[in-house]
């Protein structure tokens, strides 16, 4: 795979991006205001044995990534709906660069939505007190799922017929922080859930960067959720490619 030629399709994902700017906005804002809603409406009734902030901000997070990597799906839905892989493809551009320039992209804004929950967080009381090594584990983690995510979204986005089924095939990635520790801890949730909660992949993500933010033991759980993103990782890109070359022979 070229880089340069990534590089290429993910600067073209990012115009793209800025030129619908009421779907950024939306990416954006959206996460922002369901860490409001939870601090504010119901963190009061909820107890975590600390300041609700301090307990939600990793978990908001990673439902900032979900709704990133929706976009992500849409794109490449759109892109193969037009007729614009077929144009790329002439002009010798492979499959993989394609997909990774959206994946680049998404892990770009992603980023940028991450660290606007973050800004409102310590605005609101949130206080990482890990550090800086902490802190730049934390960032890496952050990092690999987003990137897991992403390429799971392009994969979803190849299986869709439309963008608006790829919007709705990552409903998935959407929901799977609400039955997760991201904002009750998991003994609170019917004791019949108790074995999903605990043991599905975004769970040790969030302990993880829970831990790593607030200084506290991490154990064995960052290794866990490595292991589930190099896994999804690993999975989506080698069904995306698979899904490219069937949707385009």
């Amino acid at each position: 795979m070229s880089t340069a030629t990534a590089l290429t399709m993910a600067g073209r994902s990012l115009r793209i991006s800025r030129r619908s700017p009421d779907a950024l906005i939306a990416a954006l804002m959206l996460p922002v205001m369901l860490m409001l809603i939870f601090v504010y409406f119901f963190g009061g009734a909820i107890d975590t044995g600390t300041e609700y902030v301090t307990y939600v901000v990793p978990g908001a997070m990673l439902l900032c990534a979900g709704f990133g990597a929706a976009s992500t799906a849409v794109s490449v839905a759109d892109d193969m709906s037009k007729g614009i892989v077929d144009r790329l493809r002439s002009l010798d551009v492979g499959g993989v660069p394609i997909l990774a320039g959206h994946v680049a992209a998404s892990v770009v804004r992603n980023l940028l939505s991450t660290t606007l929950v973050l800004l409102v967080a310590l605005a609101i009381g949130f206080r990482p007190s890990g550090g800086p090594l902490a802190l730049l584990a934390a960032a890496g983690l952050l990092v690999a799922y987003i990137t897991a995510i992403s390429w799971l979204a392009a994969a979803l986005g190849l299986l869709a017929k439309s963008p608006e089924a790829a919007g709705g095939f990552t409903f998935l990635m959407m929901f799977l922080p609400y039955p997760s520790s991201a904002f009750v801890p998991i003994d609170t949730m019917p004791s019949w859930l108790h074995g999903f909660a605990g043991h599905q992949p975004l769970t040790p993500v969030i302990e993880s960067l829970r831990a790593l933010l607030l200084d506290q033991p991490a154990g064995s759980t960052p290794w866990t959720a490595l292991a589930w993103c190099a896994g999804i990782t690993a999975l989506a890109l080698t069904l995306a490619v698979t899904l490219f070359r069937v949707r385009t022979r």
